[in-house]
């Protein structure tokens, strides 16, 4: 008995240590992957590499951005610089343009005074009223002039004034009755308008001959309640037409309380078809009374009656 229970034992021992040697149990068969689980780590990969790519290019994007307009703010100033450099010798080029219109008219002007000496030396040379003043005609009104060999310029018909301030002034310009219309073109100006006994304008042309000696200016005027101011120039003189008749004037003295005129010391003539001011809005269409260049395109000009002398 003992010998069978010790055999059933030992039968016992050996299944247990085969079963736990060797665990057979049941298992499901695995379970097959999809075509598309089995491309997903590819399309990962990809995905990592284009997002890669998009952020090397953002950045290169965003440093071209940068640069383009790093470049376009230094092209702006570059331009800047450059306006500003052209208008420094913009300027430059005017004043030195002015400078040597100025040199050139006062080189005309003493060349035509040294020719007149040199031609006109003979003591009864009358070249304006002045001259017959000094011939002792008194009486004002008109008288003839004899004509400029030197200018060619033929004989000349004006109005002296012999009582006013010692006499012997020549009248250029008279505005007293507003029935001769002053809005007139360049040739008109430059030849004269008018009635010598009357309104007019003597002209640009005779102005400068006659202003070409040493001569001093003299403007009167009267207001419609009859004040009557005037103002001298100790200098006076109208340049030729290539020189656009500039103006020139010398020191002022007079009973006018504020002196225009000097203003446009150096300033051309202008008229409505002819513009050489430094006005923006064509002062002397604006204004017609172009009788000058300047800011106001006004040489002499009143609100009432007026006239214009020079004299020697």
């Amino acid at each position: 008995m003992p010998k069978k229970t010790l055999s059933a034992m030992a039968w016992l021992c050996i299944f247990i240590v085969a079963f736990v040697g060797h665990p057979v149990w049941p298992q499901k068969p695995p379970k097959r992957k999809t075509p598309a689980e089995l491309t997903v780590p590819a399309c990962c990969e990809e995905a990592k590499e284009l997002k890669a790519q998009i952020a090397n290019l953002s950045s290169l994007l965003s440093e071209l951005s940068q640069k383009q307009e790093r470049d376009w703010v230094s092209v702006v100033m570059q331009v800047m610089e450059l306006e500003s450099s052209s208008k420094r010798m913009e300027s430059r080029l005017t004043a030195a343009e002015s400078k040597f219109s100025e040199m050139n008219n006062q080189i005309d002007i003493m060349q035509l005074q040294a020719a007149q000496t040199v031609t006109q030396t003979s003591a009864d040379a009358i070249y304006d009223c002045s001259s017959l003043y000094q011939k002792s005609y008194r009486i004002s009104g008109v008288y003839k002039l004899p004509p400029d060999d030197f200018l060619g310029s033929p004989e000349l018909e004006v109005f002296c004034d012999m009582e006013t301030s010692g006499g012997g002034w020549t009248i250029i310009q008279r505005r007293k009755s507003g029935l001769v219309s002053f809005y007139r073109d360049w040739k008109q100006y430059k030849q004269g308008f008018g009635s010598i006994r009357g309104d007019f304008w003597l002209g640009n042309e005779h102005i400068h001959r006659l202003s070409r000696r040493p001569t001093r200016l003299r403007v009167e005027m009267e207001d419609w309640e009859g004040t009557k101011r005037h103002a001298e120039y100790s200098r006076f003189a109208l340049g030729n037409e290539l020189n656009s008749y500039r103006l020139f004037l010398g020191n002022y003295s007079g009973s006018v309380g504020n002196d225009a005129l000097s203003y446009h010391n150096n300033t051309a003539f202008s008229t409505k078809d002819k513009d050489n001011d430094n006005c923006l809005d064509k002062c002397a269409q604006l204004r017609k009374g172009e009788v000058g260049g300047g800011e106001a395109g006004v040489r002499y000009q009143a609100t009432g009656p007026a006239e214009a002398k020079e004299r020697i």
